[in-house]
């Protein structure tokens, strides 16, 4: 590679685009008149405004009688020559660009505007030509189709009937959101699937922006020990037992309290000097939770919510991409939602913002009295992996431990069971016909036999005193 792009490269690099109107297409994804010498830029201009208004390369005499800048013809090239030009023309390209983004940064860096300036310093690195032809359908379906199910993801959740909605599970590089409201458990259902992660050998970090990080290790003992936090408190010595009797079988974990407000680069520094420092991988990352981050990207008033949470999320499936890790957060359902039994997107706090981004979004469904029933209710509002939508699960709940678990979708095949009822219908008051107290079950009616006396058992309080007020009329 050239060490010195000069004034006399410049101009050969214009005159083999005119020389070859393949290599101009081929290399337009990163020209930028910009990058060439004044004495030149004119002439770079006029290429690229004529090619892209009239669809064709100029003539050299157009250029000399609109710009005064004369290029000569390059005879005699061959393909080795235009290989020559599309690596140098890059690293060109690259190293201009980088160049003038520092010198921006500075101006940034003065006035105290530190935000953008990674954004600003990475675009420029990453410019590159396009070499990757992406993938030929046709040529190798069973490698295809190998590739994606085994290199991506589909990483079972620990809850059967949410792998057999997602056809499989979560997969890395993917941002995976639940939704729920003040109280819901947002934070218990992601400390539940770090676990089922964690059991299954997969090592992460749990980064907190509500909780403390004493009180989401507390919770975490809980569950993974079958204790009340009460019963923790009371026996200490047998809860770091178990603890460190699980540690021989699972993957690393940590957890990291990062104050509201935080930002990617905040959570990207820290994840890579964790690995840095202690050296273990990082397979997923919960963020609790996403609607009290602030984008990077752009200065955003918090209040703004819509355009706030649309970068943010944009930038948390970047870094899911970046790192290969699987990635899920949380967000707020809003106000309308507190009434709700069916979820929509219009019930997310922010708007469709991050449901448009999200590759999966789930609304957690429960209540006081659910919870104390043992139930959670998992909704599925977008996937873009399956046709699960608008299904729901019912999960089985610990109040106690706080641990939530899939007690009834272990068996049978895993994609011909039908979506479980509605919790709802469990709850609804019923009418239940039994024998009077003290008889026998009756006997069949038939024409010999009176009807047997039967009592109503009415679980409503309202439909009692009515009947009561029925018999004493």
């Amino acid at each position: 590679m050239l060490q010195n792009y000069g004034l006399d490269v410049q101009r050969l690099f214009l005159e083999m685009m005119l020389e070859d109107a393949q290599s101009y297409v081929r290399v337009s994804n990163i020209y930028n008149p910009q990058n060439f010498d004044k004495s030149l830029r004119p002439a770079a201009e006029f290429i690229k405004e004529h090619s892209d208004n009239h669809k064709t390369m100029p003539d050299r005499t157009q250029i000399a009688a609109t710009t005064g800048i004369k290029l000569q013809a390059v005879p005699d090239l061959n393909e080795g020559h235009f290989e020559w030009f599309m690596a140098e023309f890059e690293q060109f390209t690259k190293r201009q660009e980088l160049e003038r983004a520092i010198l921006k940064a500075a101006d940034m860096l003065e006035k105290g505007d530190f935000e953008p300036v990674e954004k600003l310093i990475k675009d420029a690195v990453q410019i590159s030509l396009t070499r990757e032809m992406g993938t030929d359908y046709f040529a190798d379906p069973a490698g295809r189709i190998n590739k994606y199910f085994n290199s991506g993801g589909q990483v079972s959740t620990g809850w059967p009937q949410l792998d057999r909605l997602l056809y499989g599970g979560f997969s890395r590089g993917e941002l995976n959101i639940f939704a729920g409201g003040s109280g819901s458990g947002k934070s218990l259902v992601m400390m539940n699937i770090a676990l089922n992660w964690l059991q299954q050998g997969l090592s992460g970090v749990y980064i907190t922006l509500e909780l403390s990080e004493e009180l989401t290790s507390l919770r975490t003992d809980a569950m993974l020990t079958n204790m009340s936090t009460k019963d923790i408190r009371k026996d200490i010595d047998t809860t770091e037992l178990k603890v460190k009797l699980v540690a021989k079988k699972a993957g690393n974990y940590q957890v990291k309290g990062l104050p509201a407000q935080s930002n990617i680069n905040d959570i990207r520094a820290y994840l890579k000097e964790y690995q840095i420092q202690t050296g273990k991988r990082v397979d997923f990352v919960m963020i609790d939770y996403l609607d009290l981050l602030m984008p990077v990207s752009a200065k955003v008033s918090p209040n703004d919510l819509f355009v706030k949470d649309k970068y943010v999320s944009e930038e948390l499936r970047n870094l899911a991409k970046e790192l290969g890790i699987l990635m899920v957060t949380a967000s707020q359902l809003n106000r309308s939602a507190v009434e709700e039994i069916e979820f929509d997107h219009s019930h997310i706090s922010g708007g469709i913002s991050k449901i448009n981004t999200a590759d999966n979004v789930f609304g957690i469904f429960t209540s006081r009295a659910m919870k104390e029933r043992g139930k959670y209710q998992i909704q599925c509002m977008k996937s873009r992996s399956s046709t699960g939508v608008g299904q729901k699960i019912d999960l089985e709940y610990n109040i106690e431990t706080m641990r939530i678990t899939d007690e009834g979708g272990e068996d049978g095949d895993a994609y011909s069971k039908k979506p479980s009822a509605s919790i709802m219908d469990s709850i609804k008051a019923r009418s239940q016909v039994s024998p009077a107290s003290g008889e026998s079950d009756p006997a069949p009616w038939d024409s010999g036999n009176d009807a047997p006396k039967i009592t109503v058992d009415v679980q409503s309080a309202k439909l009692k005193q009515l009947l009561g007020k029925i018999k004493t009329g």
